[in-house]
């Protein structure tokens, strides 16, 4: 028996009264039109990430690297922060040592102390100040929060650096320390000396860290947001 299926040139011959061979031609049959129905559209291979990020950095330069007037800003908000979370801390304190009848001769009797808890709240307050500084100027920047963050801090020790150097000068002049009513602390001389560079090192090395830190917990926020896109 001859058989031919629309669409399909090849003619079938199948010996009478054989079902199963029928069938079985029939789907075969079937199966050549379905496949001679397919088209494959021509679809460019897909860019792996790392090629679409080599694709996309000429576009990004301009706003990758270190911006001034990020840090800058950054470095505002880091000293804002600084003076209005030492003056809360100080409140703070003084509500305290009102409730607890703590007066400056029960802080004179414990100089070592009080003095390490004083220094201890400061960097703790600046280190907070400065890791929010860094997230503002990472948020500002959007591309290399780290660097921002390092820049926060370079330009708060500038601007440190200069100001005790004209404060120096003006000293020389004037005499200003001289007038100064400094607390009467009970501790030798080279124990303050050692403490202060330890505090004074200790502080450095945290804003850094914390202002570095800053600046990448910033930037996420963009990463985020590149990763939806």
């Amino acid at each position: 028996m001859s058989q031919q299926y629309p669409g399909d040139t090849a003619t079938i011959t199948t010996p009478a009264g054989d079902a199963s061979t029928q069938k079985y031609e029939e789907a075969r049959a079937a199966a050549s039109r379905a496949m001679s129905t397919i088209s494959i559209p021509d679809q460019p291979l897909r860019t792996p990430p790392a090629a679409a990020e080599q694709d996309l950095d000429p576009d990004l330069l301009s706003y990758r690297g270190f911006k001034f007037g990020a840090a800058f800003f950054g470095w505002l908000i880091a000293i804002s922060m600084s003076v209005l979370l030492m003056a809360a801390v100080s409140a703070a304190a003084l509500g305290t040592a009102e409730i607890l009848d703590y007066t400056t001769s029960d802080a004179k009797a414990q100089p070592g102390a009080a003095s390490l808890t004083a220094a201890g709240v400061t960097i703790f307050m600046l280190t907070l100040a400065f890791y929010i500084g860094g997230y503002v100027a990472g948020r500002l920047a959007r591309f290399d929060g780290g660097r921002q963050g390092f820049g926060v801090w370079m330009i708060a020790l500038l601007v440190g650096a200069l100001a005790g150097g004209a404060g120096w000068v003006l000293d020389s002049q004037y005499g200003l320390v001289d007038e100064i009513n400094r607390p009467n602390v009970a501790l030798a001389d080279n124990t303050l000396l050692l403490g202060s560079i330890a505090a004074a090192a200790t502080l450095l090395v945290l804003t850094l860290l914390a202002a570095i830190l800053g600046g990448k917990s910033g930037r996420r926020y963009h990463d985020r947001i590149d990763q939806l896109l």
